[in-house]
């Protein structure tokens, strides 16, 4: 199989994708080597050896080919792996995360730190969990699922540079019930600090993103986000009170003037309490809806634009951009920019942003901006395909916050590993790095012919190849 493998020559993969062909065995030697040294930067921070010890077993665990990443799976297939153990480390264990978070961003500035092209995406993270008893479920709405259910819900934050992507932060949504007396002893059982209040999840994001930014721990001046963030105009406001831009889809019924309106104090009436509160010129427009702005748009104002590479070939769509006056509780509020998309073809979708950016900004850059959400929900998908992001089995507040800082540190270690084999995995992807590491993890490992080939599987789109090489690879391990 080696040498089939070095000398077949690669047709170019269906997603133009140049295949990783430069790699070989010898390359990804030693990768448990560079996990080690990772962690490293870390150990200091946790208070206690035994705590240094199974943070690293439980970062090993993560990365490993296993089926399902709960703990006891981890354990069983580690040296020295120790299910109870690692469940006292995640669940009670007396360590802080806001250090450890602090050093894992710092750690990104140095791995994807681009203050050109870096970005802060904040989105919701929805996960679907049976019973009542873990903290925070409640039935609400489940991005995962598209529907009210039974979930528990968080806010993650996402660096995003043209060097990368990975997640900074994470915020758990308490649903505002968790906060009756109904939910007192429950709010207790599962370790919920006293002083903890009901923040939406657009101040959960703000918290986020204030730290981050007070704190200059990345270079980045945008903030991205989806609809529920875009809707917020006090999240909006907050962004901006920061000296920060920000870039964020707004629904369709968003109002906006064209031209700043007349305001006026109205003047008193001869009966009744004068009024000292501003209204708009009773003459003055209505301001009309983006959708109905974009269907009176000639076609001289749309220009046909490549948004990035997808998988099956560049992203074409129409964008229109014009300033405008944002609304603020019925009146006019800031300057805007409007940037508006449709999809080319027979019946395009309309998407809708608004931005604070200041009026000299180049078009270009805002038309780039509407294509740079996604990689947080790449980071998302990762996390949960590669990374077990939501197959814990903890229910307290503890154990929430510490499985999710490991598993954002897990997915920069991957980022980090793709970003140091440089030009020689161009086109590595995060899943692929996974399978790279195998090769030198004690017990549950890959040879390296095989995670190579199997990253050529990949890159080639043969994915019924992919998954058949791999369930025969898991049957082996299992066996062994």
């Amino acid at each position: 199989m080696a040498n089939m493998y070095h000398t077949r020559p690669l047709a170019p993969p269906p997603s133009a994708r140049r295949p990783v062909d430069t790699l070989r065995p010898r390359d990804v030697a030693g990768f448990a080597d560079q996990l080690s040294t990772y962690h490293a930067a870390f150990a200091p921070l946790f208070r206690r050896a035994e705590q240094r010890h199974w943070a690293k077993h439980y970062l090993a665990g993560q990365l490993l080919e296993v089926q399902r990443k709960s703990i006891e799976p981890m354990a069983l297939a580690m040296e020295g792996g120790n299910v109870q153990a690692l469940q006292q480390f995640i669940g009670v264990g007396a360590w802080e995360d806001d250090a450890i978070l602090a050093r894992h961003q710092a750690l990104v500035a140095e791995t994807l730190g681009d203050a050109a092209t870096g970005v802060l995406i904040v989105d919701g993270c929805d996960f679907p969990k049976q019973g009542r008893h873990s903290v925070g479920v409640a039935r609400q709405w489940c991005g995962a699922l598209g529907k009210v259910a039974n979930c528990q819900a968080s806010v993650l934050a996402c660096y995003a540079s043209a060097k990368g992507y990975t997640l900074v932060d994470r915020r758990l949504y308490l649903p505002e019930c968790w906060f009756d007396d109904d939910f007192q002893a429950r709010r207790a059982s599962c370790g919920i600090p006293a002083d903890t209040a009901f923040r939406t999840r657009p101040m959960l994001a703000v918290a986020m993103i204030t730290a981050l930014h007070e704190r200059g721990a990345l270079p980045f001046s945008w903030v991205l986000g989806d609809e529920s963030f875009g809707v917020n105009t006090p999240f909006l406001d907050q962004i901006a009170a920061l000296g920060l831009r920000y870039f964020a889809e707004v629904p369709h019924d968003t109002r906006v003037w064209r031209q700043r309106p007349g305001t006026a104090v109205p003047p008193p009436k001869k009966h009744g309490r004068p009024t000292h509160r501003l209204r708009v010129d009773p003459d003055a427009p209505s301001p009309p809806r983006v959708d109905a702005l974009a269907a009176q748009l000639p076609l001289r104002a749309w220009r046909r634009r490549t948004i990035l590479e997808g998988a099956r070939g560049p992203l074409v769509a129409e964008f229109a951009v014009l300033r405008a006056v944002a609304v603020r509780e019925r009146l006019p509020g800031p300057d805007v920019w409007v940037v508006l998309r449709r999809q080319v073809r027979e019946e395009p979708e309309l998407k809708a942003y608004l931005t604070n950016a200041p009026a000299a900004t180049d078009p270009a850059t805002l038309i780039w901006l509407s294509g740079r959400r996604w990689p947080i929900e790449s980071a998302i998908l990762e996390c949960k395909s590669e990374l077990g992001f939501d197959q814990y089995e903890v229910r307290g507040w503890t154990g929430w916050h510490h499985h999710t800082t490991m598993t954002l540190l897990a997915h920069h270690f991957l980022v980090r590993l793709g970003c140091q084999l440089g030009h020689r995995a161009a086109a590595l992807t995060l899943p692929q790095a996974r399978l790279l590491l195998q090769v030198s993890l004690p017990r549950r490992h890959l040879d390296a012919a095989t995670a190579l080939t199997l990253i050529r599987y990949a890159q080639q789109q043969n994915y019924a190849a992919y998954r058949a090489h791999r369930r025969r690879r898991l049957r082996l391990l299992d066996s062994s």
